[in-house]
């Protein structure tokens, strides 16, 4: 299945949502107001179309280490998914209104849990209203479903640990999806500690976005990551692990097969005082 899906093909499809063949999932958040996601899913939302929320369902509780939106036990994944009417087979199409930030967030995680029928809406909800598509306010609890995890752990996923051991290495290819001013140590509006990982090359993830906020195509991306090798392994990070997982979509979009997720990425990095941190450009 494409990673990436139109609304056309969407809006095709939609007498299909809520039977436990195809869902639509609106992931819609905001960082700084915790229930606009909700609240927006309340106003209108695609139809059929369930709701999941980054911190309680894409994200497990924050400790000491693991950053600040940890993987969920993939085993209360699975209920969640079951919960919204998703088993094992069924297509999933996941949309926000965020530049596919959070889509993406379940992009991966079912992707790396072994669900492979997932994707994301492109240009997100703003987008299919402008093409006039339908909206509703209305929504009816699905279906429960059993949705059973081929793997209770992520596939694709890489810790601090694997991330140091390759420090100072040819072979590490490591991507920081941040604002280039938060890269830099400019700036850190979110954590205590500003810089990068060293070894880290910036490509701040809302750059694979076009100006009216849809996807580049595949060559416009592999432009993009030129610089890079698409045969070695990469390793991509932002933030908490959230706002990497559209530049991962971008280069598995781009043809890069190897690509992995450092989860608890920079708020985890600089958990650990002995991690080395870099400043500036390279």
């Amino acid at each position: 299945m494409k990673h990436l899906v139109e609304a056309d093909y969407v809006n095709e499809r939609l007498s299909l949502a809520g039977n436990g063949e195809f869902a639509l999932v609106d992931c819609r958040f905001a960082l700084n107001d915790l229930e606009a996601g909700r609240r927006a899913y309340e106003t209108d939302h695609l139809p059929q179309a369930v709701f999941i929320d980054l911190d309680r369902d894409l994200s497990g509780d924050a400790g000491e280490h693991g950053g600040r939106h940890p993987l969920p036990a993939f085993r209360q994944l699975a209920a969640t998914l079951g919960r919204l009417g998703i088993d094992n087979n069924t297509e999933v199409i996941a949309y926000d209104d965020q530049g596919g930030m959070f889509a993406a967030r379940l992009w991966w995680l079912l992707q790396s849990a072994g669900h492979d029928r997932v994707a994301v809406l492109n240009g997100g909800y703003s987008h299919w209203k402008k093409l006039g598509y339908e909206t509703t306010s209305r929504s009816a609890p699905p279906a429960p479903r059993i949705y059973e995890p081929i793997f209770l752990s992520a596939q694709g996923a890489v810790t601090a640990e694997d991330v140091k051991s390759k420090l100072g290495q040819p072979e590490l290819q490591l991507i920081d999806s941040r604002e280039e001013r938060r890269f830099l140590g400019l700036e850190e509006p979110i954590d205590q500690v500003s810089g990068h990982i060293p070894g880290a090359r910036s490509f701040f993830w809302k750059e694979v976005l076009t100006s009216d906020g849809l996807w580049k195509s595949p060559d416009r991306l592999r432009e993009r990551f030129g610089s890079l090798d698409a045969g070695q392994e990469t390793i991509v990070y932002c933030g908490s692990g959230v706002s990497a997982c559209p530049n991962i979509l971008a280069l598995k979009l781009a043809g890069f097969p190897n690509v992995k997720l450092y989860v608890g990425s920079w708020s985890d990095w600089i958990s650990y005082p002995d991690n080395p941190i870099a400043q500036g450009k390279a």
